[in-house]
């Protein structure tokens, strides 16, 4: 098992919660982040104002957001270039349980294969369409919903191969893009309980979060919910 934590070098704030991923996951590697704000960078993704696809996406993709994406497209290319089947994903403003963590991996081994794609998210939001294992409070499931945040998550191969394939042009946010398993064609699960944290607030802030004028968070507030709902007409259903 390998593990990647994304991280800005420039980022002194996160440098010691990144450092002390590295020691808590198996085999941990650091990632550079992506700046989205270097045309250098992101010059081989093609950006759109959140009309490739159907939901239309109603906000503009801010520098930031660009530079997560393509910062878990670095990851997915690495693992495909260099056969990295599995492969824990974070980042760099995650806390762990370390004991808990385990048994989470342990729960989940015996099932998640390359072409696995498994949210080892921190809110627990999600409602299972099928539960597919669980151990007293771990449960790895199936979303009706997929939820948003990607701090954490366990990554297969084939996955990763999927998701770049349909990832040269982008739209709107990677959390957001994953919720489109029927555009992506990558089943998303979810393991529940496992004690995951964002701790941004701790270490200097969330690096794509923005308060909006006061002026704009009623319109804003009301095109999310409209988004949301039209996302949830394609929930994920059990394999026949």
């Amino acid at each position: 098992m390998r593990s990647f934590i994304i991280h800005m070098s420039s980022s002194t704030a996160r440098q010691k919660n990144a450092a002390k991923l590295c020691q808590d996951l198996p085999n941990g590697e650091l990632i550079e982040a992506v700046d989205g704000r270097d045309p250098q960078q992101i010059n081989d993704v093609q950006l759109f104002p959140g009309n490739l696809y159907r939901p239309e996406y109603p906000f503009k993709l801010r520098p930031a957001e660009i530079g997560v994406f393509q910062s878990h497209r670095r990851i997915w290319q690495k693992m495909v270039d260099e056969k990295i089947d599995l492969a824990i994903t974070t980042e760099d403003d995650l806390r762990i349980d370390p004991e808990r963590m385990k048994q989470a991996l342990e729960l989940i081994k015996p099932i998640a294969t390359p072409d696995h794609y498994i949210r080892i998210p921190v809110k627990q939001r999600e409602t299972a369409a099928e539960v597919l294992a669980r151990r007293k409070d771990l449960r790895l499931i199936l979303p009706k919903v997929i939820g948003l945040q990607c701090v954490c998550q366990l990554v297969g191969r084939r996955a990763a191969e999927r998701l770049l394939a349909v990832t040269n042009r982008i739209d709107r946010p990677i959390d957001t893009f994953l919720q489109m398993h029927w555009l992506t064609g990558q089943p998303i699960h979810s393991l529940q309980g496992s004690g995951n944290q964002e701790v941004a607030g701790e270490i200097g802030g969330s690096t794509i979060q923005f308060r909006p004028p006061v002026s704009d968070k009623l319109t804003r507030e009301f095109k999310r919910a409209a988004y949301r709902a039209k996302l949830m007409q394609h929930p994920q259903r059990v394999s026949a």
